[in-house]
């Protein structure tokens, strides 16, 4: 059979809810980011972002958590085949707080959750056996049902040559052993949770705990006779992680002293969150393990995740991409706390995002200024007319990808809360219009804390009308608000694109552009998405590019403005601007909507034949990008 897949993981998925607020009680935590959680779910995610093909076998509910946890992963690069939604029961959730170094309190909500639905039935040979390996948790052998379907993943894995990896996974009291209170304990003694663990160790060809799952799994507190009580029973390589000490590998005997075993470098770091680090360890292990890595190597690669795990807020957000990780291994510890390294976290976010933008064809209908001096004009008619925009921009959209909008909350608010969730990139502009020195709509408020209602696919979008002649107050003036802006957008988890206007405050040059971009990295702004005017010179193209890639070749790309330009005029720019990959598409406005606009809000024409207009315009601009970028790409 065809090996697809690199590995399958099998067992709990959850919605983590992490306290926002560090060192207090989870008692006093006020709000909480919200992330995909369990063990199997998180190394499912974390093994795709350092390149694997993972998969997940694992239960979720039918309701808007359960497709939370589909529609992640499936954004990280997760097959999601082997994840059965069930009808019947809701899906897991786990509450979880970072009190300080050493307490970290939890509550799962598991009460038949739907992951301890999982049954034989939902096990599938052939998908199982497309993978080079099957990768299970301790939790799911707690329950007779569950632990049926594990066993029988297993014993297909192994039947159609898979490798097989145990992580221990010990949490007492899901196991029973522990209140509901007492998520955070990690060990409790219990000749039942060793004897069932023992009877399955000789399934493993991988074997990973603590030392505290180590004495479960070994039935003894000392950790060399519980390794030596696992070693009886299996033939698999026993990896042992010990905490700040890092880890070890045994191949064969158990020797009378653990820093005898295969041990890979440590990293030294600030301990800031424990939760998720061995998932974090156990992806970065698999890496090595399916590569067939030496062990010293492959732990070096777990040690790596698990570092950024306990360095970060939240599990599987914590974990890096492949190009992240890769970058760490060769420059090093700088900051020991890595969540305050700019330049990690830099990588980290940008190698991180979701969603393939690769192809940007935005019909933006976020002007206030320019619809409010139309004749007949209100601002309940223009917010009627940027819904009839929308409904132009989905019609032509038709549920592909590679769409997108433009448009304000003031006056388009139903139209920005309709488009939610319809696949189109959503761009919400924050700049009151037409304004310079840069000053933001009021409903950011002075600290940009409206930013933190924002749903996490808006894109925070700012326009700032600005040129390398600015005199020096005007310039630090909204540089700064373009900073705060940046860190607040970062610190909501919004993206941010960054429109510079140059033309329309003095003369520009094929230098004008380029030299802006270079000012804006300087002072630490690092956009998503760069809009720009369109440029006729390839001199001034090739040096925007430049000025871009030499500081963030992660970045998103760049988009075309219109500014109420002719077709023709725009098809002669995109013909220029397609010839360069870091310019995805366009984000034009007026060129599309204006004349509609004009026409319905005097009432001259119905919302349907604004709507036929605003489609025919923006569908004709879409077809004369994707025919740039056809001969573009045909003459590269």
């Amino acid at each position: 059979m065809t090996k697809t897949l690199d590995v399958i993981t099998v067992g709990r998925s959850s919605v983590d809810l992490y306290g926002s607020q560090i060192g207090g009680r989870l008692e006093d935590m006020g709000s909480f980011q919200k992330y995909i959680g369990g063990s199997p779910t998180n190394m499912a995610a974390g093994t795709a972002r350092l390149g694997l093909k993972s998969a997940l076998i694992t239960r979720v509910g039918d309701e808007h958590m359960g497709r939370f946890i589909r529609e992640e992963l499936q954004k990280e690069g997760v097959d999601t085949r082997g994840v059965k939604t069930d009808p019947e029961r809701l899906t897991a959730l786990v509450l979880l707080g970072i009190r300080d170094e050493e307490h970290f309190p939890l509550i799962f909500y598991r009460e038949n959750c739907a992951d301890m639905a999982l049954c034989e039935d939902d096990i599938d040979e052939g998908f199982v056996g497309e993978s080079r390996s099957l990768v299970v948790t301790g939790t799911h052998l707690s329950n007779p049902k569950t632990e049926s379907a594990v066993l029988k993943a297993i014993t297909l894995a192994r039947k159609h040559g898979a490798r097989t990896g145990l992580d221990i996974d010990y949490r007492p009291n899901l196991w029973g052993l522990a209140g509901h209170g007492d998520g955070e304990s990690r060990f409790i003694e219990s000749g039942r949770v060793t004897a069932k663990l023992q009877s399955h160790l000789h399934l493993f060809d991988l074997i990973v705990g603590t030392e505290e799952e180590f004495h479960i799994a070994g039935g003894s507190t000392n950790t060399i006779e519980a390794l030596r009580a696992v070693r009886k029973v299996s033939k698999a390589v026993l990896v042992c992680k010990r905490g700040a000490a890092g880890a070890v590998a045994f191949t064969g005997d158990v020797p009378d002293s653990l820093d005898d075993g295969e041990s890979g470098p440590g990293f030294p770091i600030e301990v800031f969150n424990v939760l998720g680090a061995g998932d974090g360890f156990m992806s970065g292990l698999i890496k090595g393990w399916l590569e067939d890595a030496p062990w010293p190597r492959a732990l070096e690669y777990a040690n790596a995740c698990g570092a950024f795990a306990v360095s970060r807020h939240g599990c599987t957000p914590a974990y890096p991409s492949l190009q992240e990780l890769e970058f760490f291994l060769k420059r090093g510890v700088k900051q020991k706390a890595l969540r305050k390294d700019v330049q990690l976290e830099q990588i980290h976010w940008a190698t991180n995002r979701h969603n393939d933008w690769s192809t940007m064809r935005v019909f933006a209908f976020d002007h206030r200024m320019q619809l409010e001096a139309m004749d007949g004009a209100t601002p309940n008619k223009i917010g009627r007319f940027k819904q009839l925009c929308l409904q132009a921009a989905l019609s032509v959209q038709a549920g592909r990808p590679g769409y997108g909008i433009l448009c304000d909350n003031r006056l388009g608010r139903d139209a920005l809360h309709a488009a939610s969730g319809s696949g189109l990139w959503i761009g919400r502009p924050v700049e009151w219009p037409g304004s310079r020195p840069l000053v933001l709509e009021p409903e950011l408020g002075p600290d940009y804390g409206g930013l933190g209602e924002w749903p996490l696919e808006n894109v925070v979008k700012v326009l700032c009308f600005c040129h390398p002649d600015d005199a020096d107050g005007i310039r630090a003036e909204q540089e700064a608000t373009i900073g705060r802006l940046f860190s607040a957008a970062r610190r909501n988890r919004l993206e941010f694109l960054l429109e510079i206007i140059p033309s329309k405050v003095g003369p520009v040059d094929d230098e004008t552009t380029a030299t802006l971009i270079r000012r804006f990295y300087e002072i630490g702004v690092y956009p998503d998405w760069w809009k720009l005017e369109p440029m006729v010179s390839a001199a001034a193209w090739e040096k925007t590019c430049a000025a871009i890639d030499e500081n963030d070749p992660n970045t998103r790309g760049i988009v075309v403005l219109g500014l109420d330009a002719p077709e023709d005029e725009l098809a002669a720019s995109f013909k220029v601007a397609a010839g360069y990959p870091l310019v995805k598409g366009f984000a034009v406005g007026r060129t599309i909507f204006g004349q509609a606009a004009r026409e319905w809000l005097a009432g001259a024409i119905s919302d349907n034949e604004a709507i036929e207009d605003i489609q025919a315009r923006y569908q004709r601009l879409c077809s004369l990008w994707d025919e740039a970028r056809r001969v573009a790409v045909g003459r590269g």
